[in-house]
């Protein structure tokens, strides 16, 4: 038999560690001194101890490794693919955190886009006609809409289509629920050149247009305002596969 410090030191593990694992059930020792309180561990113990170690160095946490330090291999094997696509997910993600972080340290963009999904949406709208982006402005400026939309995927060389939202006489125009690249822009920043920002970062995220622009001038109780850009987007057909999306194991 061996005391708490014989076997921390053989496994290489702290005496804290050990007294974690009798606390949390994992380890209990062979036997504990009435008088003295040590914990004494014989071969049993170690055994278990190394098995609990094995388990974690595959990514189990301890919690999980309770349920599985006795069970039958199959279901070890069925938790050990349930943590393998985990991982996988988590390295998917910050994958793309990383890429989102350098595409901004490495650009220009005025704005920081959210991909996000929003419901269907019922306007009434009046259609117009521009030939500029910057005649938007004067269009808000003249009557400032709700809404304002625009069918464009660039900075436009000719006249465009827009409409803006009306309480008059107007045409009945649905927004069905969509994936949405959002960008909101406070007034320091110009609709224009945040919507032509959007527009560069959408191909370098394998994204395409799939509908109008909307553009929300949202004003709070103070007085102060922002715009809201909402581009419709669909992945393209040449975008790379994340690991996440692998086909994971039968089960």
């Amino acid at each position: 038999m061996w005391r708490i410090g014989e076997l921390a030191r053989m496994v290489g593990v702290s005496e804290r560690t050990l007294r974690h694992y009798d606390k949390v059930g994992l380890l209990p020792p062979a036997a504990t001194d009435q008088l003295t309180g040590y914990r004494w561990y014989g071969a049993a113990e170690l055994t278990r101890l190394e098995r609990i170690r094995g388990l974690q160095r595959l990514g189990l946490p301890l919690r999980r490794i309770a349920d599985l330090l006795d069970a039958p291999d199959a279901q070890l094997r069925q938790a050990l693919a349930e943590t393998v696509a985990a991982l996988r997910d988590d390295i998917a993600a910050r994958t793309a955190t990383i890429a989102a972080a350098e595409d901004h340290l490495t650009g220009t963009a005025s704005v920081l886009p959210q991909v996000a999904r929003v419901g269907l949406r019922r306007l009434r709208v009046r259609h117009v006609r521009v030939a500029d982006p910057t005649e938007l402005a004067a269009l808000c400026r003249q009557q400032p809409p709700t809404v304002l939309l625009t069918w464009l995927r660039c900075r436009p060389a000719t006249r465009f289509r827009a409409a803006v939202t009306t309480d008059g006489p107007g045409e009945r125009l649905d927004l069905p629920a969509r994936t949405v690249v959002r960008a909101v822009v406070p007034p320091t920043t110009g609709v224009v050149r945040a919507g032509l920002d959007l527009f560069a970062w959408l191909p370098r995220q394998y994204l395409t247009v799939a509908g109008p622009t909307t553009e929300d001038q949202l004003v709070d109780g103070d007085g102060a305002a922002v715009t809201v850009l909402e581009i419709p987007v669909a992945a393209r057909p040449d975008r790379p596969t994340l690991p996440h999306q692998h086909a994971r194991p039968a089960r």
